[in-house]
């Protein structure tokens, strides 16, 4: 069964809008708990305009399910991810300025990298996923620096969906087959939202874990937190008759 994991990063922007707490991210997370994620995931940038690398050890506190916290490896942000130590951790090749995540590793040419920053992670026992494009080719290379899963970037996906569904997911299948092949578990996230998602886990095999933010918190302007949580759940687990 695939797993929801809700990003919130976007109620964090909203509480650093006033300077104040509110809305509160700890409630926030617990109460997406309560109403059916099974997972929280942030990813604190350098300016911190979202999620801040303070809000990181409470929120271990208090998540109940699965805590992944998504970033670059700079060194402050391997040195938090170890102090707190999550259950996962997602590298993404963000460069400092990145308004969001928009491509993924070249698991060849920073094999050397990932690998010693992915050391320091097995040295706490924290799952480590890679941030990767939907390319079967490089699945190699990628379980070549000792990760435990890749998350796929699902952009060029949702991007391509409502023109050609079968194109868009074609390199995405290859890749789920090939990780496989190489132990390496599955996650996927970027841009995935109630038009796309239940297309994408019928389609993509032995995906473990959707990472979905933006979208899920825009809908839930509309619909509120707790019923947006249970339609995304609905269109991960609804298979066709």
């Amino acid at each position: 069964m695939t797993k929801l994991s809700v990003n919130i990063n976007k109620v964090a922007l909203i509480r650093n809008a006033r300077g104040e707490d509110n809305p509160n991210i700890l409630q926030f997370a617990r109460d997406c708990e309560e109403y059916g994620a099974q997972g929280i995931t942030v990813h604190p940038r350098p300016d911190e305009r979202h999620i801040r690398f303070e809000d990181l050890a409470p929120l271990k506190e208090i998540v109940q399910t699965e805590f992944n916290i998504e970033g670059y490896p700079s060194d402050r942000f391997v040195k938090a991810v170890c102090n707190v130590k999550p259950h996962q951790v997602t590298l993404v090749p963000d460069p400092p300025g990145a308004l969001t995540s928009s491509e993924g590793w070249d698991t060849e040419k920073h094999n050397v990298f990932l690998k010693e920053v992915i050391s320091e992670f097995n040295l706490y026992n924290i799952r480590v996923s890679i941030f990767f494009e939907a390319d079967p080719r490089r699945v190699e290379s990628a379980a070549a620096t000792n990760a435990d899963r890749i998350e796929l970037y699902t952009g060029p996906f949702a991007k391509q969906f409502h023109s050609n569904k079968e194109e868009s997911i074609n390199n995405h299948i290859e890749t789920a087959k090939e990780a496989k092949r190489c132990n390496l578990g599955l996650n996927a996230g970027h841009d995935l939202n109630l038009d796309n998602l239940n297309y994408y886990v019928t389609q993509v095999p032995n995906l473990l874990e959707v990472s979905i933010g933006h979208a899920l918190i825009c809908d839930a302007l509309k619909f509120g937190i707790q019923n947006v949580i249970q339609m995304y759940l609905h269109q991960i687990n609804k298979r066709e008759d």
